[in-house]
Parts: C-alpha cells; sequence; structure tokens
C-alpha cells in the first residue's frame, strides 16, 4: 500500500518539528510558533483549543492594564485595523503601539497576530510602526526588494497556516533602493554584481522590465510591478493559494510613501 505524499503545510510543520525537536524540544517549536499554552497541553496528551479567541491568561485582570482588542474574523477586518492604524501613523496620532511590560508579560504566554506583512528591509520601513501596531500583533518578514526564496515563502506560510493570520499583504516602499540598484543594473548593461546581491537584482529584473516605456516615475512604476509579481508568485504556493481561493485568507498589495508616511492598496 502506498502512502500519499503529505502536503506541503504538513511538510512545513513536521520538518521543523522533526528539525528542532531533535536539538531543542519540541515545546520549543510550539512555543515559537502557537503558544506555551500549546506546548502545555502537548505534553498532557489534550488537544490546545481551537478557539481564536485570547484565552483567558492574556486578558488583563481585574480590568487592570491595556484593553485588548477583539480577534479579527477575517482578511477585511484584519486589513481595515491596518489601514486605521497607519492613518494614525501618517497623522502624527499613534496611540495602539503597545510594547510595555504588561503586553509583553501577556503575549509571552500565547500569541494571536491578526496580519502577516512582507516588506522591505530598507530602515525607513518599520512594518510596526507604519502601522501602530505592538507586541503580537503582526507576522513581519522582510527581505531587500520583498524578493522571494524558499525561506521568505516558507515563513509567510508560517504565519498564515500555522499562525492563522486571516491577511497577507505585500508592502512595497518610494525610492526601493533594490530596484533602484536593478534599473541602474540594467541601464550599465551589467547585473554580474557580488553573488548575493547579484541574486537579488536578477529576481527584480523582471519588474524593471515589465514597467519599460509607460509614463511616469520609473522606479515607482517597477515598485508596484514588483508587489504584484511577487503576489503572482505567492498565490502558485500549494499552502498560500488554496488558503485564499478558499477564502481563509487575503493576499492584499501595498505601496509606502516615505514622504508622507501613508500606505495605499494596490
Amino acid at each position: 500500500m502506498t502512502t500519499p505524499a503529505p502536503s506541503r503545510r504538513r511538510f512545513l510543520t513536521t520538518t521543523l518539528r522533526s528539525t528542532l525537536g531533535a536539538g531543542l524540544g519540541v515545546a520549543t517549536l510550539t512555543a515559537c510558533g502557537s503558544s506555551d499554552q500549546s506546548a502545555a497541553s502537548a505534553g498532557s496528551g489534550t488537544q490546545p483549543p481551537t478557539s481564536t479567541q485570547p484565552p483567558a491568561s492574556v486578558r488583563p485582570a481585574g480590568g487592570e492594564g491595556p484593553e485588548l482588542e477583539p480577534p479579527v474574523a477575517n482578511g477585511n477586518e484584519a486589513l481595515q485595523r491596518l489601514i486605521e492604524g497607519n492613518r494614525r501613523f501618517a497623522e502624527n496620532h499613534a496611540q495602539h503601539l503597545d510594547e510595555g511590560a504588561e503586553r509583553r508579560i501577556a503575549v509571552s504566554k500565547a500569541q494571536h497576530p491578526f496580519a502577516t506583512v512582507l516588506g522591505c528591509v530598507d530602515s525607513r520601513v518599520p512594518i510596526e510602526l507604519v502601522f501602530d501596531r505592538g507586541l503580537g500583533d503582526l507576522v513581519v518578514v522582510r527581505s531587500a526588494g520583498e524578493v522571494l526564496d524558499h525561506s521568505v515563502t516558507g515563513s509567510l506560510e508560517f504565519g498564515v497556516a500555522e499562525l492563522g493570520t486571516p491577511l497577507l499583504m505585500v508592502l512595497g516602499h518610494q525610492r526601493c533602493g533594490a530596484l533602484d540598484a536593478t534599473i541602474k543594473a540594467l541601464d550599465a548593461k551589467h547585473t554580474g554584481a557580488e553573488v548575493e546581491i547579484g541574486y537579488l537584482v536578477e529576481a527584480l529584473i523582471p519588474a524593471v522590465r515589465q514597467v519599460v516605456g509607460k509614463p511616469g516615475d520609473r522606479l515607482a512604476n517597477a515598485v508596484q510591478a514588483n508587489v504584484g509579481l511577487t503576489l503572482a508568485q505567492l498565490r502558485k504556493s500549494p499552502v498560500l493559494g488554496p488558503l485564499e481561493k478558499s477564502g481563509k485568507v487575503k493576499l492584499v498589495g501595498a505601496y509606502y510613501d516615505l514622504d508622507t508616511g501613508k500606505v495605499a492598496i494596490s
């Protein structure tokens, strides 16, 4: 009897558990990917709770400490929460960024992020600050120019499939240095840079070529094109694609304006 090949999602979880479990113990993975509470459940032989509500231990006792927001019901609600946070940030009215001791203690027991965001490594685009969010709110993955590789894609799949975020955003930004370097390399007809940087340039070339001859700012156009191409690649993932089709996760693109601090949804 032939055993069916495991899905990529199952492979992702099994591989991580076997790899980390061998050296650090399975509880380490569980604490990182899910919660200490889940690890305790695994050790006792009971199943962890399936509710999306934050466990009672995360809520402030006696009404003390910061009030916790209710969990989002879907990707649209998660997106709205990001939009509202960015509006506060852009208007210099940030208020929900929570990184104090009480919040740190609360999320140390369990995490319930509501969105996964892929952004650039650019120091001017700190994702949590841009969306006025605090500890435990977002799964943030960053790479130069939002370039995908196995590690980046796997991390995004983990945020969505294992941590259960109903929203995955690809965030490009104004004056992206990685795409600017790619444009200059193409113009100079030279892409043979240092090996690793050359990998980034090669990965971003399709976006630059896609906007050749189009009106408007060439770099801004390339950033927008790159966001679209990255989303198209992510939709080919055997983990992310089916989840989007089933309505369990929403994939969106966005563009961050360095001058205004505003994020525009594609």
